[in-house]
């Protein structure tokens, strides 16, 4: 499956806003509004398709990739590019993975990255460890357990 990194539009963030992960994946199930479209149209969001234009999934950088009770903890302290990424609900688990995060790597072209992702999401954890990152530190938003990974 060859990939590529387009602008995202209003059209996009509407049908990312519309997915819907099963339990325990939920935590990353979204409102459908205005300001989660407007947060992805004025972010630094990015979708990524297929060559028949068909919506695989999105990225995002800096603060956008952040959760914000890690600030309270400082696990942004070191300089790095934050990123944060999202795969259809339907693709995830089935293998394209390796390739989507690949993909997006390559688009980004740098070496120093942080990521954060839900300590419950081993899935995620394994991939992102078979790419390099590593596990630093770890916060609580209250509900969920979170940790920042370094490359």
């Amino acid at each position: 499956m060859k990939l590529f990194s387009k602008e995202i539009t209003k059209s996009h963030a509407i049908e990312i806003l519309n997915w819907r992960y099963p339990s325990p994946y939920d935590l990353y199930n979204q409102e459908v509004d205005s300001e989660g479209i407007e947060e992805f149209l004025t972010q630094s969001y990015k979708v990524v398709v297929d060559q028949e234009g068909h919506l695989i999934g999105f990225y995002c950088t800096g603060k956008s990739a952040q959760v914000p009770k890690g600030h309270e903890f400082n696990v942004y302290q070191k300089d790095c590019l934050d990123i944060g990424l999202g795969m259809k609900p339907e693709l995830t688990g089935r293998g394209f993975g390796r390739a989507f995060l690949a993909f997006i790597l390559k688009e980004l072209k740098t070496d120093s990255l942080r990521l954060t992702v839900a300590k419950f999401n081993k899935r995620a954890i394994k991939l992102y460890e078979a790419f390099g990152f590593e596990q630093a530190d770890a916060f609580s938003n209250g509900e969920v357990e979170f940790i920042t990974m370094l490359k």
